[in-house]
């Protein structure tokens, strides 16, 4: 992160003609490194959804903590040493071994952590493993994703390796997502 970094706050609606919902998060430089505090509401297939989370990230933007909780109570709470060893809610979880961030479904914030703590160059490419977070359920599993650069601290391709989606982010300065095209959009 640019040493004069400013604590920021910045807001995501749903696409039009998307239910996905809205977030509002909030970012500020904490004990050397991240902290993200956020809250989303949406709606996923099956029915609508509140969660506030907060991420911390070390000065390299490698997940440190993630605690989520839902309007409905559930309630999760990541802890990673950084190398790809995870606990969730205090139990150590072998099929996370190797994740080194993490993917809230419905968020956008999260596209930051990998693209921020790659940074690849010029059509680099670099293929992730990360726990993905399921949202309303907060239900975690490994997944493998793909990032590249196709205009360096400006455009990045997101590849989903499970499934066929694919999507091209522009990003800001800091390298937050601006629009996830179909999904969100950024408000000023």
């Amino acid at each position: 992160m640019p040493s004069n970094f400013i604590a920021r706050t910045i807001r995501w609606s749903a696409w039009e003609g998307c239910e996905a919902g809205m977030e509002h998060v909030e970012i500020s430089p904490s004990d050397g490194g991240i902290e993200l505090s956020g809250v989303m509401i949406g709606n996923d297939d099956r029915s609508r959804f509140g969660l506030t989370y907060r991420l911390k990230v070390d000065s390299a933007w490698r997940m440190r903590e993630a605690r989520l909780r839902s309007v409905s109570g559930r309630a999760l709470h990541l802890e990673t040493n950084g190398q790809g060893t995870w606990r969730e809610n205090g139990v150590e979880q072998p099929a996370l071994q190797g994740c080194i961030d993490i993917d809230i479904q419905a968020s956008p914030i999260t596209n930051t952590l990998p693209i921020r703590r790659l940074d690849p160059k010029q059509d680099e490419s670099a293929e992730i493993r990360l726990c993905y977070i399921e949202v309303p359920s907060l239900k975690v599993s490994p997944r493998e994703q793909r990032y590249t650069a196709v205009e360096p601290r400006k455009l990045y391709r997101f590849e989903s390796l499970e499934s066929a989606f694919t999507a091209d982010l522009p990003v800001d300065e800091d390298g937050f997502v601006l629009d996830y095209p179909g999904l969100f959009k950024r408000l000023a």
